[in-house]
């Protein structure tokens, strides 16, 4: 290799280091800015995507997150459900049935889904690749994670999870499920405690 060669060869290579650092930095200040959220509430519509049902299936209700780990989700349409995150216990109460209360420390395909969403929440960068290969994607105004399961076992019940925001606030959330199954959620409303 001739001096010229090594010379445009190295500036290559640091040319490529510092796109892969620019990366990480725009991955950075995202999860700082998103590390800045203390609280918040919003709004939700999530369509499921099935595939042996014709149409998708249609909710609506209440987010609630508040710092570091708790995480609520009260669907109001079609029938009331709750959904509670506190730390490592997930607590599901449906009208009419009984309260089921489930440790995340026994179901870890489960916890590393809540995660994905706790995680970007909370800006916790390092909880997201504790799991996932973490990409990121766009602008501050018009940002998209993508978070593909670095397991095995997570990779045969989905293949990636995609959320997407604008500056601090988190607007979608979709699943793409390894059988084929697809869910959207679509969040407004958002208030944010910083």
């Amino acid at each position: 290799m001739k001096i010229p060669e090594k010379i445009a060869a190295f500036l290559l290579l640091a040319l490529a280091s510092c796109c892969a650092l620019a990366d990480d930095l725009q991955i950075g200040q995202l999860m700082h800015m998103l590390a800045k959220n203390k609280s918040g509430k919003a709004t939700f519509v999530e369509k499921k995507y099935i595939g042996i049902i014709d149409k998708p299936i249609e909710s609506s209700g209440e987010l609630a997150f508040q710092a570091p780990d708790r995480l609520e989700k009260r669907t109001l349409t079609p029938k009331p459900e709750s959904l509670l995150l506190e730390g490592k216990i997930l607590t599901i109460d449906r009208p009419g049935k009984n309260r089921m209360t489930v440790n995340l420390d026994e179901h870890p395909e489960v916890a590393a889904f809540i995660e994905s969403i706790r995680g970007t929440l909370a800006g916790d960068l390092s909880s997201l690749e504790a799991s996932y290969t973490v990409a990121l994607s766009g602008s501050e105004k018009n940002w998209q994670l993508s978070l593909s399961p670095k397991q095995e076992r997570l990779s045969r019940i989905f293949k990636k999870i995609l959320i997407g925001g604008t500056n601090s606030d988190i607007r979608t959330i979709e699943l793409d499920q390894s059988d084929g199954d697809h869910s959207e959620m679509i969040i407004t409303g958002s208030s944010v405690e910083r």
